[in-house]
C-alpha cells in the first residue's frame, strides 16, 4: 500500500515522502496516529504544496539563525567565578550559567543548544558551540575569571 509521510519517521523515511507499506500496518498503526495518507493524485498535489511551505519555513530560520550567529561571534562573554588557593574554581560554569550570560546581552538560547561536553572548572579562554539550526553553528568566546574583591 502506497502512503506519503506527514512527519519524520526514522524507520521509514522524511516528511512527504510516498512509501509502500504494508495494508494492514498502514490501516491499523499509521492512518489512525495521523503519521501518513493514503498516496492518491490529489493527495500527493498536496503533499507537494506542503513540502514547499516546510522548506520555505526551514529557509526562513536558517536565514534568522545566521543573523543570530553572526551577532553571538560579535560578543564575548565573561563569567566571573570564586576561587581558592592556586587558583581553583570553586563549583564550575555550566551551560545555564552561559544562558543567564547571554540573557544579560539580549540573546534569549535554549540551554539545550549549546553543546558543552563538561562544566568549565578551570580559568582561561573558551570557545563554545552553538548549535542554532541543523546547519549553523555559531562559536561564543567565553572568558573565565577570578571574581574580584575577596
Amino acid at each position: 500500500m502506497k502512503v506519503i509521510l506527514r512527519e519524520d519517521i526514522p524507520s521509514l523515511g522524511k516528511c512527504g515522502e510516498v512509501i509502500e507499506v504494508k495494508p494492514g500496518y498502514a490501516r491499523n498503526y499509521l492512518i489512525p496516529k495521523n503519521l501518513v495518507i493514503m498516496a492518491t493524485k490529489g493527495s500527493l498535489k498536496a503533499i507537494n504544496e506542503v513540502s514547499k511551505q516546510k522548506e520555505l519555513r526551514e529557509n526562513k530560520k536558517k536565514k534568522e539563525s545566521l543573523k543570530l550567529k553572526g551577532a553571538i561571534e560579535k560578543i564575548s562573554c565573561t563569567a566571573e567565578v570564586n576561587v581558592g588557593e592556586e587558583d581553583k574554581v570553586f563549583g564550575s560554569v555550566t551551560s545555564q550559567d552561559i544562558v543567564s550570560l547571554l540573557k544579560e546581552k539580549g540573546f534569549d538560547i535554549d540551554k539545550k543548544k549549546l553543546e558543552l561536553e563538561n562544566p568549565i572548572k578551570v580559568l582561561g579562554v573558551y570557545t563554545l558551540p552553538i548549535k542554532l539550526h541543523p546547519e549553523v553553528v555559531a562559536n561564543l568566546k567565553l572568558w573565565v575569571v577570578k571574581k574580584e574583591g575577596r
